[in-house]
Order: structure tokens, then C-alpha cells, then sequence
């Protein structure tokens, strides 16, 4: 900084400054920018990004910067930074207008899904670049959790909007968020310019040795460089320097404003400690809270600003952020208790009530209900914000501050699982050790011992948890039948999923359900629980007449938002394992819309793979690949690509696609996530068997059947695994084989009774059959599959039949069923079975081409779905809320398809056929 106050070039940060400057030209040609400044406290990254907002010319500059004791408060730092742009938030669709309101506590409303949050904050970015948008963000590490979360989402889908989104993180900080976003390391400076940032700020003599030890032991930090020579005496600076302390340096540079606070009089330490105690900066509030302590606060700011350590014009400034901290430490407890009293004090509660009872819970030094009481209120009203983070964080308090035992385990409980729902299992579980110190009854213990479950289930396995979950459920059922029928559905569900890898197993779940001897729920649930249970413990015939029942029953009436998003998963997967592919088809689409038009994002991805498996059996391999993109989307968004690889584990092996079969079975084998459960291994193998089944590798089809279908009660993929083991068995003559798998698949299918199983029963028992019998047998299999609209089975089973009539030289009628099938599989996609059904036409001699490729004009995945979008008719921000894009990105990647496709508008894009031009990619 010059004399006169202007700003002069930073030095030696030549490279780093030409690098801002040339993402401020790419934002003003229309680009999306985004960079991560990381290093050390005092590397000169606020100085960087001073120089950036001085060369933002003809842009709208938006910033933020994270304070340390603002952490807890959710949502705090996206607010402080989109608070200038909340004037165009009437323009945003209504779920994400309403989500954005209430996370920012502008009106009260059901807890918004954090991902949907982040779809209102691009949204609300990109509807504010009438001119290009600059948004920095400073002391990111110390933003709250969900609000750094969000921006990380954000920055993950900027691309095609004029929005630069530059955040500067301590190198310290953690990694868990802001990473892999694009990041430019700020270094030390060089030897020579930190001797010449040296030479700048020291007046006196100074001896060379010294002059060089401070250079090589500050490491080129510009911060260090500036303030370590001010605790240097006279005789120091003249060659008694005895080496710079062996703290890091960070430590060094506090403790030297740490030294110069404690210089001051007392009443500029006290201010100082307000103004750091207090994160907004608001100047109006720290003269109301000095003037309760009788500060002096225009003497003291005064002192403050003389020892270059904090300004106080419209907003407080501090030095450094180091500063805040050494002034936390420059005084006593009590002394900072009577400040943070002077605080709450001062603060309106109807605008801050959240900073206002934590300034009152840190002025409170032992046990007191009041205080503890409005912190759990106020927990109740961060939660209904989305603030998970910040509810945790006042329930832990109001925990520490209650003296009645029995009061403290129920708050220690509440606060557990605010901690849990905010991703900090370690604490949740310290506070369920707690909470079990105190004298907690019946329903208590059984709510901790859920607790205990829910946290190893999410933070280790499905599998870990699962042994908790089935002993809280047996403790809750004498005193909450509707929760401990939940915690069932949970355990039963984990058992389903960690299947042959699960402790104790699938059964013993069943088993426990079946020996309640009261309800575990009423109704629906109940019959639901108890067929699943049935079938698992007694057979199949003994519980699916129950669970048809029971998922009629769920079809029978719209359901409510939470309900439906708790139930319908199980009730989806128990559709499947009774054939009932109506009400699959049904609940599948119900739970998707649920999960869409909510903003339910914790439950979307499962179910659009409850979804998308649905398509592929209705031989929609165009709608199945399309959930696979939306879950792509949601997968970018959090950094995760779990949700497309199951996908795609599910839809690429009727493709016929090798390489991306393989994998996705390779990425979801090795997933941390799925690590431990017996799914995995299942899903796996069916598709490798379907897979190899429709490349006509039967031996190896073969073998990855037996291994799908080898543990029965996992239900789903293991029964379809059966369907696939008997067409390998038959083609390499295993008869005996065939024929037991036969035998199970219609034994479930008599009972099921739905065209779905009938079908497929008389599909694989027409493989083992001969003669009429089997001509029959064929014949009723493509009619009942026909009836189900399970279209790709029913296309499989005319190859089938078509393959059959050929080797029975009835070659007039297997090219009329093989024409059949090879239509309706080239139509769906599945391009290996579809080449089955070719080459079966040759061999009666009917010639079919080959499709013609046109990768000249090949859209990616992204496109495809996009622009199948706009065929459908959603508008730019329609599609942009489906798959978590702003609307100048979606109308970016038509454009590129456009030009792909040689076409120039939305009426054109409705003649062509879209996934003729799909990638693998």
C-alpha cells in the first residue's frame, strides 16, 4: 500500500496475479471460472484476492469470509454472500425459492434438502449476471459446513454462466470440502523480494545475519516478514538476534499480535475481544454492547487502528484473522464471559436469535435450564432451516448446560442425532455414551440404541449397523410401535442389502419380526413386514400372499412426502421380488416424483435405481440411461460417482457393452461404500451373466449365474440371476441344473400369479421342454410377458422361440419371430441380444444391415438426455433443475448439439433419434 493509500503491485506474486487476471477475462468473455487459493496463515491470499477485486472492473463483485465462531451457524457464510443478489430470488421456480428462504431463515418452512439449496444458489448466481459476477470468498475453512458444502456443489456445475467464484482456504484446512476444484498453491516469496519486503518495514539498523536468518526462516511469508520485526529490540535487530522460535509460524505471527494486545489499555483489549467475539461486524451492535461495559469506543478503536491491528469504519476490520484469534486469548474467562453477556444483551432477538443465544450460553459458566431451554428452541428453528450443523451444535450445548439428569440424556439424545444427520459420528457417539449416564427409560435406551445403529450404519456399513438397529428395534416395541416398525423396515432393508455379508444375517431380522407379539406398526406396514419376514423364515408360498396384499395396499392411496419417501423403497423392492412388475412400474415413478418435487435428494439416487431397473425389464433402455445421467448429475454434484456406476451396472450389460460393464462392475466392487455388503457380489454377477448370455458366452454366463443366485433370501437379483443361470444351462447341456432352477422359478411363480412370473416360468420351462410341449410353452410365455409390458423379457423370449423354431428347421416361423425380436431389441437398444436375433435371421437366410455408424455426429451421455429433454418440452430451467444445471448451461450444451446435429432450433431437434447418436461415454 502506497503512502497516499492507493494500491501499488503485490511482490513477487507476478505469475499468481497474470493467472486472477486472466480468469477475469475469460469471465468477461462469458466463461465460467473457478480457483481455490490455498496456503498458509499469511502467505498473502487476502492480498491476492485484494487484487482481484481492484482489476473487477464492469463486473458485480459479491464476497464472504468465514470467521471461526460463526462455524456452527448453518448457512451463515452462503448468506452473507448471496445477500446482494436476494432481489432477484422471486425469479427462481418455487421449490428452490422456498428452500433458499428458509435455509437463510427469511420464513419458516419444512427443513430443505441441502442439494437443493445448491440448485437455488446457481440458479439464484445465474439469474444475476446482467453483467459478469465476481463472488470471493475469503477464510473459507472457516465457513459453517453446509454453506462450504453448497459452494462446492455450485462450483462443480458453473460452466457456461459469467460467474468467477474465487475462495482463498488455509492450507490447514480441511479437504473434505473445496477439494478437487481447479487450485493454485500461494508459495513464499523468493530470497530477493522477501529481502526487499524486509528492507520495506524496517527503520532501523539492522545487522545482515539477522537480516538473512529472518529471510530463510520466515520461509518467504509475506505476513511473517511485515510483523515479526516489531518484537524485535534494538540489540536484537543490531546482531543479538538469538533465531526465530520453533513454533510454526502461524503460532509466531499470533503470538506477536498476541503481545502488542496485551500492550494495550485495557478497554481497547476489551473492544477488540467484542469485535472478534462477534462475526457480523456490525458496527452499530459493538457500540451498543462497549457502552454496557462503559468502553470508551472511539478511544479505543483508536488505539486499536494506531497499532495497525483493526479498523472501524462502516464495517469492523481486522489485521489478519490471526488477530481475532490472539485477541480470544489476550484476556481471561472471565473476562470474555462479561463480553459475550454485553453481546447477548445487545442483540435484537427477532433479527439474530441464533447468534444471540450462543453469545448467552458462552456468558454461562455452569448449569442453567433457562438458557439451556433456549438453546434447544433455537435447535428446533436452525433444524427447520436445514441447519442440521448448527442445531447439533446449540443441542450439544444445551446438553452441557442442563442440570436435571433425566432432562440432559433426552437432550444428549436429540443432540446425537443432530450430530449424526450432520456426517460427525465420532461426537454423536460421545454423546450417546453420555446420554447413557443418565437415567433414561425404557423408550430412551431403545432410542439410544437406534442411535448407535443409525451411526455405524451410515458412518461404516449397512451391515455394521444392523445387529443395533435389530436390538433397537425389540426395545422400542413396548413403547412406540410406529417407530419400532420403522426401525424393522430399516434393519430389514440393511439385511436385504448387506445380504450373505451381514452379521447375524437377513434372517435374524425375520425372525424377530415374526416373534413381536404385538404390532410392529399397523396395517400396511405390518403386512409388509410380516410377508417379508414369512417369506424369508417359511418360504415363499407362505408370505407373498401377504406382501401382494400389503403392496396393494400401498397402491391404493396417494401417500404423504415423508411416509412415502420412508416406505416406498421397500415396498418398491418387495414389488420386484413378487413379480408384481404393475405395481413396480407404479411405486417406482411415485417415489421418484416424491423425491423430485420435495427436493429429497438423500433419497432420490436410490430411488432412480429403483427406477431405472424398472425400465430396463419394460425394455425402455432410453429412459433407463436417462435416470442414469440424472443420477450422474446428482453424482457431480457431491463428488461421487456411485450412483451413475450402479446405473450403469444395471442397463449397460443389455447394451451389449463390454468395456463399460466391466466397469462399472470394477468401480462398484471396489466402492467404499458398498464395501461389506452382499449386494455387490449379486448385482455384479447378473449383470455379468446377462451380459455374457446376450454375447452368447454361455460358459462364462454360466458360472457368473451360479454365483448370482447362490444366496436366495437377498430376493431381486438373485431370483433374476435363476432366469439367467437356466437359458446358460440349457445352451451347454447341464439339463439337470435347468431343470431345478426351473422347478423354483415355478413353484415362486404359482404363487406370485401375476403375468410378470407365469410369464417367465413358462419362458425357462419351454427351455427344458421338447416338442409340442415346448412350442406351447413359448407361445404363452410371449403372451404373458406380453400382458406384464415387461418388454424386454418379452422381446427375449422371441429370440428365444425364434433360436428354438430355427434348429426345429421351421424356418418360416422362427423369421417371423426373430424379425419380432430383432426389431423390438434394436429398437430398445440392446444391441447384443439384437445381434443375436440377427445372426439367427441369416442362418434362415433373411439379411439384415448392420446400423450404419454416425459417430461424425455422436453426442455424449449429457447431451443426449438434454436434448431428449427438450424434445419432451421442458423449458431451460426445467431441465437444469432435473440434472442440477443453471439455464445458460443447458442452453450452452444445446447449442452444442445443435451444431452437432447441423440444426438450429428446438422444432427441428423433435425428428431426430436420439440414442442412434449416443456415445458410450
Amino acid at each position: 500500500m502506497a503512502r497516499d493509500g492507493t494500491r501499488t503491485e503485490l511482490m513477487g506474486r507476478q505469475d499468481e496475479c497474470q493467472l486472477l487476471e486472466g480468469l477475469l477475462a475469460q469471465v468477461r468473455a462469458g466463461q465460467s471460472g473457478v480457483l481455490v487459493l490455498r496456503g498458509e496463515a499469511g502467505i498473502g491470499k487476502t492480498e491476492l484476492l485484494n487484487h482481484l477485486l481492484d482489476r473487477a472492473t464492469g463486473c458485480r463483485v459479491v464476497r464472504a469470509a468465514g470467521v471461526q465462531s460463526e462455524m456452527e451457524l448453518s448457512y451463515a457464510g452462503l448468506h452473507q454472500l448471496c445477500a446482494p443478489l436476494l432481489c432477484h430470488l422471486d425469479g427462481l421456480p418455487e421449490p428452490q425459492r422456498d428452500a433458499l428462504r428458509t435455509a437463510f431463515g427469511m420464513q419458516v418452512g419444512a427443513a430443505p434438502d441441502r442439494f437443493l439449496v445448491g440448485l437455488a444458489t446457481l440458479s439464484l448466481l445465474a439469474a444475476s449476471v446482467d453483467q459478469p459476477l465476481l463472488c470471493v470468498v475469503d477464510d473459507a475453512q472457516w465457513l459453517d459446513r453446509v454453506s462450504a458444502q453448497t459452494l462446492e456443489f455450485v462450483a462443480r456445475r458453473l460452466l457456461a454462466e459469467p460467474i468467477l467464484l474465487v475462495l482463498a482456504v488455509r492450507e490447514s484446512g480441511s479437504r473434505e470440502v473445496l477439494a478437487d476444484l481447479p487450485e493454485l498453491p500461494v508459495r513464499g516469496l523468493n530470497e530477493r523480494d522477501s529481502g526487499e519486503l524486509l528492507d520495506s518495514v524496517v527503520t532501523g539498523p539492522l545487522d545482515q545475519r539477522v537480516r538473512d536468518r529472518i529471510v530463510a526462516e520466515t520461509r518467504g511469508n509475506p505476513l511473517a516478514l511485515l510483523e515479526l520485526p516489531r518484537g524485535l529490540t534494538l540489540l536484537e535487530m543490531a546482531g543479538g538476534f538469538g533465531g526465530l522460535e520453533t513454533r510454526p509460524l502461524s503460532s509466531q505471527i499470533e503470538a506477536g499480535f498476541l503481545r502488542r494486545i496485551r500492550a494495550l489499555p485495557t478497554q481497547t483489549q476489551q473492544l477488540l475481544l467484542m469485535a472478534a467475539a462477534e462475526p457480523v461486524g456490525d458496527v452499530s451492535l459493538l457500540r451498543h454492547a462497549a457502552e454496557r461495559l462503559d468502553i470508551d469506543v472511539e478511544a479505543a478503536a483508536t488505539e486499536a487502528e494506531a497499532a495497525g491491528l483493526m479498523t472501524l469504519g462502516t464495517w469492523v476490520r481486522f489485521r489478519h484473522p490471526l488477530v481475532r484469534s490472539a485477541a480470544h486469548r489476550a484476556v481471561g474467562f472471565e473476562e470474555r464471559r462479561r463480553v459475550h453477556r454485553a453481546l447477548a444483551e445487545s442483540i435484537d432477538p427477532t433479527l439474530y436469535p441464533e447468534r444471540r443465544v450462543w453469545h448467552l450460553a458462552s456468558a454461562t459458566t455452569g448449569p442453567d435450564e433457562a438458557v439451556a431451554a433456549e438453546l434447544e428452541e433455537t435447535a428446533g428453528r436452525a433444524h427447520a432451516r436445514g441447519g442440521v450443523a448448527a442445531a447439533a451444535a446449540f443441542l450439544h450445548r444445551a446438553t452441557e448446560l442442563t442440570p436435571d439428569p433425566v432432562r440432559r440424556g433426552t437432550r444428549a439424545l436429540a443432540a446425537a442425532r443432530a450430530k449424526c444427520q450432520a456426517g460427525a459420528f465420532d461426537t454423536a457417539r460421545e454423546l450417546v455414551d453420555a446420554a447413557e449416564l443418565s437415567p433414561l427409560d425404557g423408550h430412551g435406551a431403545g432410542r439410544a440404541t437406534l442411535l448407535r445403529g443409525q451411526i455405524m450404519s451410515a458412518g461404516k456399513s449397512a451391515s455394521a449397523g444392523l445387529p443395533l438397529l435389530l436390538e433397537a428395534a425389540k426395545r422400542l416395541q413396548p413403547y412406540d410401535s410406529a417407530l419400532a416398525g420403522q426401525t424393522y423396515r430399516d434393519a430389514i432393508y440393511a439385511a436385504l442389502t448387506a445380504g450373505r455379508l451381514a452379521t447375524g444375517g437377513v434372517r435374524d431380522v425375520a425372525e424377530a419380526v415374526l416373534a413381536t407379539p404385538e404390532h410392529v406398526g399397523s396395517g400396511r406396514e405390518e403386512r409388509l413386514l410380516t410377508g417379508l419376514a414369512r417369506v424369508i423364515v417359511e418360504g415363499y408360498s407362505v408370505g407373498t400372499p401377504i406382501l401382494m396384499d400389503a403392496v396393494a395396499e400401498f397402491r391404493s392411496e396417494k401417500l404423504s412426502r415423508e411416509y412415502g419417501l420412508g416406505w416406498l423403497p421397500l415396498v418398491c423392492r418387495t414389488a420386484h421380488n413378487i413379480w408384481d412388475f404393475a405395481a413396480w412400474s407404479e411405486l417406482s415413478a411415485e417415489l421418484v416424483d416424491l423425491a423430485r418435487d420435495n427436493g429429497a435428494l438423500a433419497v432420490l439416487p436410490s430411488a432412480l435405481l429403483l427406477r431405472l431397473s424398472n425400465r430396463v425389464f419394460a425394455g425402455d433402455l432410453r429412459g433407463a440411461a436417462s435416470l442414469v445421467v440424472e443420477a450422474d448429475a446428482i453424482g457431480e454434484s457431491i463428488g461421487s460417482s456411485f450412483f451413475a456406476h450402479y446405473g450403469a451396472l444395471v442397463v449397460e450389460p443389455f447394451r451389449g457393452r463390454e468395456p463399460t460393464t466391466r466397469h462399472a462392475i470394477e468401480t462398484v466392487t471396489h466402492d467404499r461404500l458398498l464395501r461389506g455388503e452382499g449386494k455387490v457380489t449379486t448385482a455384479t454377477q447378473w449383470a455379468t451373466a446377462v451380459l455374457c448370455n446376450g454375447l452368447g458366452r454361455y460358459d462364462e454366463a454360466y458360472v457368473a449365474a451360479e454365483r448370482g443366485c447362490e444366496n436366495p433370501q437377498e430376493l431381486g437379483l438373485s431370483l433374476q440371476s435363476r432366469v439367467e443361470l437356466v437359458e446358460a444351462a440349457v445352451r451347454l447341456g447341464r439339463t439337470e441344473r435347468a431343470a431345478e432352477a426351473v422347478r423354483t422359478i415355478d413353484e415362486m411363480a404359482q404363487v406370485s400369479g401375476t403375468p410378470w412370473a407365469l410369464g417367465t416360468s413358462a419362458a425357462t420351462r419351454a427351455l427344458v421342454s421338447e416338442g409340442e410341449a415346448a412350442d406351447v410353452l413359448h407361445r404363452e410365455a410371449i403372451e404373458r410377458l406380453d400382458m406384464a409390458e415387461t418388454w424386454m423379457d418379452s422381446a427375449r423370449a422371441r429370440l428365444r422361440y425364434g433360436e428354438w423354431l430355427r434348429l426345429q428347421q421351421r424356418r418360416a416361423e422362427a423369421r417371423t419371430r426373430l424379425s419380432e425380436a430383432h426389431e423390438m431389441l434394436s429398437e430398445a437398444g440392446a444391441d447384443a441380444f439384437a445381434e443375436r436375433a440377427r445372426r439367427g435371421l441369416q442362418a434362415v437366410g433373411v439379411k439384415v444391415s448392420v446400423r450404419a455408424s454416425t459417430a461424425s455426429a455422436a453426442l455424449t451421455a449429457k447431451e443426449v438426455e438434454i436434448a431428449r429433454l427438450a424434445q419432451g418440452g421442458f423449458t431451460n430451467p426445467e431441465i437444469g433443475a432435473r440434472l442440477f444445471l443453471s439455464p445458460h448451461t443447458v442452453e450452452w450444451h444445446l447449442r452444442k448439439v445443435f451444431a452437432k446435429l447441423g440444426i438450429s432450433s428446438r422444432k427441428e431437434i423433435g425428428s431426430v433419434h436420439l440414442d442412434a447418436l449416443a456415445t458410450t461415454s
